[in-house]
């Protein structure tokens, strides 16, 4: 029974996981990403941000940045 080198099974084993596991990731990765692009995302809530921040400035807009990115965060956006 010669010089064969014996492996380990667990060693043989994980490469099967690693392959078991890469679909499911990129499964869930698929569910949380974004089905638009932030630019075509939210286009009401981003008018009226950039209209008020146009005519009063960004300081007087915080309730329509803020229902802009709520509303970037229910697409899927991490903001």
């Amino acid at each position: 029974m010669g010089g064969l080198p014996t492996q380990n099974s667990s060693a043989l084993a994980l490469p099967g996981l690693q392959q078991n596991q890469e679909p499911e990731k990129a499964k869930l990765a698929a569910e949380s990403k974004p089905k638009k692009k932030i630019c075509c995302a939210c286009p009401e809530t981003k008018k009226l941000r950039d209209e008020c921040i146009v005519e009063h400035g960004e300081e007087a807009c915080a309730k329509w940045i803020e229902a802009h990115r709520l509303c970037l965060r229910a697409e899927g956006f991490n903001i």
